[in-house]
Order: structure tokens, then C-alpha cells, then sequence
């Protein structure tokens, strides 16, 4: 079994990002600048937009943090969005989700610029992605493509298996493994909780997607010996062993089903980083187009 370690290649991913920065920066350029829109005081949501702040400072990027409150009308929020679409110095901005009830998600997301849209949640580059054409793909899916890549899974002509239909991870993914690309070429199910006999599925399947948030929930007696597993899913599970009282849980089982895995996410430390890695990579390719 081969750990398919996000901490460490994202890390390996930045430092390249910020060799390429800095060559950019020595030709009088300015350096890349990615904005975050924070709406309320969301635990989860905090920790991982400091932890893209922190990401951007070892890239040598530019950050901005908007951070706004939770009573904020629809209308002031859309505004803050026109503010860093129209802002010269910002290359890209992604916009921290959940929003609170109030405010209409999809709506946000079409106010923003497509050429800033680093998240490539909007649906002109979603548009792009399924046509294959250049766009920023979208950040978690992105990162899976990469860890595929550098460990050198073979992906072509095999069957891959998601689980999880959501517009920022399952659906994304269904579209890039079917295409012509290093990691892609595959045959791809795409499977969700309306699903009959998904264990069935799951046990015919060379690499399984497991993306739709429910803890632990694949199993060792859902897959077959030699499967490639990628663990997207990170739920809080509470803790009276652990100091902060939690642990973190994926949706895989992970010690049962890395025993059958030649390749295996863990959570924490797989899917997650990379996530952050792909957005600072969205970010310098946006900066490049500026100039």
C-alpha cells in the first residue's frame, strides 16, 4: 500500500510556485494577489482560509481577507464582490462557502469575474472544463488530478468509480477522469445516494472517489484487492481520547480499506492540502494572463 501524501506534495507544489514567482517578480512584475471573502465566524471555514493566508505568504503571493459579518445583506455582499472583480491588484478571489441562509449561493457565484473565478466554480469555466478547453479547474478535483499524476497511478482505460455528485467535487471529477489528459482516459460511474446496489459498483472498480460526506461510510467489503481509493470527505467525530475532543474522519474506513489498497488518501493530510495547492496555482495563472 502507497500513501498518497497531499501534505507533502503540496508542499513540493508551493515551493515550485514560488520559484516561478519569484522568477516573475525579478522581471518587474508584481506578485500574484489572491483575495478570500470570509462571511460570520464559521470554525471550519476560518481555519481554512488562514491556512490559504499562510499558504500564499510561503508562495510569495499577495493575500487580502475580507472578512464580513454574518447579518450582511445579499446586496452588500455582491457589492464587496463588484469591489475585487474591478480591483486592478487582485488576481484572483474565491469566495468562503457555506454562505448563511440568507444569502443566495448561486447567485454569488455567477457575480463573480470569470478570469478571477481561482474556485472555477462559475459556469463559464465550468463550461470550459467539460469542453476540455483552458480555464481554471476546479480546486479539489484539481489537486486529485495532480496527486494521480506525480505518484504515476495509471488511470487510462480504467474504472473509476465517484461517489458524491456535488457541483465542486463529484460531478467536476466525473467530467476530468473521462477526459484525454495524464490522469484521465478512464471509463467513470458516477454514483450518489439515490444509487441500487452501489456496493456492486464499488467492488468492480479500480480507483473509487469517495466524496459525499459521510464518515467512514466505504468499507474493506466494498472494494477489490489492488483498488486506488481517494478519500475527499472530512467529518468532525467526537472524541473523549483526543485533547480538542474530536477526531478527524473521512469517508472511508481507512484501516480496513488501505489493507486491500495499492493506493490510498489519508485524511487528514491527502485531498486537503492539495486543494489549497491547486488554488495558488489557479491564482499564478490568472497572474500570468494579467500580464
Amino acid at each position: 500500500m502507497i500513501l498518497l501524501d497531499g501534505k507533502s506534495t503540496s508542499n513540493q507544489i508551493k515551493e515550485e510556485i514560488a520559484v516561478e514567482t519569484k522568477q516573475l517578480v525579478d522581471k518587474g512584475m508584481r506578485a500574484p494577489h489572491l483575495a478570500a471573502i470570509l462571511v460570520g465566524s464559521n470554525g471550519a471555514s476560518l481555519t481554512y482560509v488562514n491556512a490559504k493566508v499562510k499558504a500564499c505568504a510561503k508562495a510569495g503571493f499577495e493575500s487580502t481577507l475580507v472578512n464580513l459579518s454574518e447579518e450582511i445583506s445579499e446586496e452588500k455582499l455582491l457589492q464587496e464582490i463588484e469591489n475585487l472583480n474591478t480591483n486592478p491588484e487582485i488576481d484572483g478571489f474565491i469566495v468562503q462557502l457555506p454562505l448563511p441562509k440568507h444569502i443566495d449561493e448561486q447567485k454569488v457565484l455567477m457575480a463573480v469575474n470569470p478570469d478571477k473565478d481561482v474556485d472555477g466554480f462559475h459556469p463559464t469555466n465550468v463550461g470550459k472544463m467539460a469542453l476540455n478547453l483552458p480555464t481554471f479547474l476546479p480546486a479539489t478535483p484539481f489537486g486529485i488530478l495532480e496527486l494521480l499524476e506525480r505518484y504515476k497511478v495509471e488511470t487510462s482505460g480504467k474504472h473509476v468509480v465517484v461517489i458524491g455528485r456535488s457541483h465542486i467535487v463529484g460531478s467536476p471529477m466525473s467530467i476530468l477522469m473521462s477526459q484525454k489528459r495524464t490522469a484521465g482516459n478512464s471509463t467513470v460511474t458516477i454514483t450518489h445516494s439515490r444509487t441500487k446496489n452501489l456496493k456492486e459498483i464499488t467492488l468492480q472498480a479500480d480507483i473509487i472517489v469517495a466524496a459525499l460526506g459521510i464518515p467512514e461510510f466505504l468499507t474493506a467489503d466494498m472494494v477489490k484487492e489492488g483498488v486506488t481509493v481517494i478519500d475527499v470527505g472530512i467529518t468532525r467525530i467526537a472524541d473523549d481520547t483526543k485533547k480538542n475532543g474530536f477526531r478527524l474522519a473521512g469517508d472511508v474506513h481507512f484501516e480496513s480499506v488501505s489493507k486491500k489498497s495499492n493506493f490510498i488518501t489519508p485524511v487528514p493530510g491527502g485531498v486537503g492540502p492539495m486543494t489549497i495547492a491547486m488554488l495558488l496555482k489557479n491564482t499564478l495563472l490568472a497572474a500570468k494572463r494579467r500580464s
